[in-house]
């Protein structure tokens, strides 16, 4: 029996993101002053941001949305009288071809063992240079190489491993010099951002977050710091800054998930600080909360790299996945 193949299968995500979005501008379906933003439009494609930012791209230029004074894009040519049309995106209808549909689920499969592969990744970098060899990913995790492919994709878009001048595929070392630098550039950008956003902050769920840190255990530094971003930071109306800081963080963020793994306690005093910005940002000028974040964040690289170096001593000969091979 001879298998039909899906005649959009190798067709970039992006392109299969912008059809979706293009048929269903056109149909009405998404009308007139719809804010498109990027994350709901990823959690409905399953994928990352990355191609639903180039599939908007394309959109803005051919004319289909526009940027307007705000979070994401408007549908439509724009215009003195278009009032923004503010629901999730996932609470809609969209009109998914099936083969298109396919194409996605197909292409998403990566998602199903990227967390796994990313953990492995992030961890070993701490510990030198590694090879990663395609063939025994995809035996390690039984996956075809197409899957290996998108994991590995994602993992250089995070900054967790590029290409060498062979085209062999290696991770890591992750070095106080690259740590340093991805610090040095957060507390450029991050204040800045929190400057901006100050009339844009959602003020009341920031305030509700702050009640509930210190009592509720289930809020982690990594979730203070993810919720610091999403309710503040990335409400600032500047795109370009917001995702040159969100993929500022991606290698950091990876890493400090390694290092939890690995058997590092929580940090109680970085709790204790987001407590301190959250209330600078709901109580006091943004101002204030711009230069507290900048002093936090120097605080933070020290642990960061204070964590690291402990980790570092530690005896992980064999203990590596199967298809990373030390340098």
């Amino acid at each position: 029996m001879i298998r039909s193949v899906n005649p959009l299968a190798q067709e970039p995500r992006y392109e299969l993101i912008g059809r979706v979005l293009r048929e269903n501008i056109l149909s009405g379906v998404l009308p007139q002053g719809f804010v498109l933003l990027e994350g709901p439009i990823a959690a409905v494609m399953q994928t990352s941001r990355v191609p639903v930012q180039s599939a908007l791209r394309q959109l803005l230029e051919d004319g289909l949305i526009h940027r307007f004074d705000g979070r994401g894009y408007l549908v439509g040519q724009g215009g003195a009288d278009v009032i923004p049309i503010r629901r999730d995106i996932r609470e809609l209808e969209l009109e998914i071809p099936q083969v298109v549909d396919e194409a996605l689920q197909t292409r998403g499969t990566w998602r199903h063992v990227y967390d796994k592969v990313e953990e492995e990744v992030a961890s070993c970098q701490i510990f030198g240079e590694f090879r990663i060899v395609e063939t025994e990913l995809a035996d390690h995790l039984g996956v075809s190489r197409t899957v290996v492919r998108d994991v590995l994709a994602r993992l250089q878009e995070r900054g967790l491993v590029r290409k060498s001048p062979s085209s062999h595929w290696i991770a890591g070392p992750l070095t106080a010099r690259t740590v340093s630098e991805k610090f040095e550039l957060r507390g450029i950008m991050e204040p800045a951002a929190l400057r901006l956003a100050g009339p844009h902050i959602r003020y009341a769920e920031v305030e509700a977050l702050l009640e509930r840190t210190g009592t509720d255990p289930g809020i982690t530094p990594q979730y203070l710091g993810d919720a610091l971003l999403e309710l503040c930071i990335a409400q600032a109306p500047n795109t370009a800054l917001v995702e040159m800081i969100r993929s500022n963080r991606l290698l950091l963020s990876s890493v400090d998930r390694a290092l939890i793994l690995l058997g590092l306690p929580r940090d109680e005093d970085t709790i204790e600080q987001y407590q301190t910005l959250l209330d600078l940002i709901t109580h006091h000028p943004i101002d204030s909360a711009c230069e507290y974040l900048r002093y936090h964040l120097s605080i933070t690289a020290r642990r960061y790299l204070a964590r690291m170096k402990i980790v570092a001593v530690i005896d992980e000969t064999g203990s590596f996945a199967p298809y990373l091979s030390p340098q």
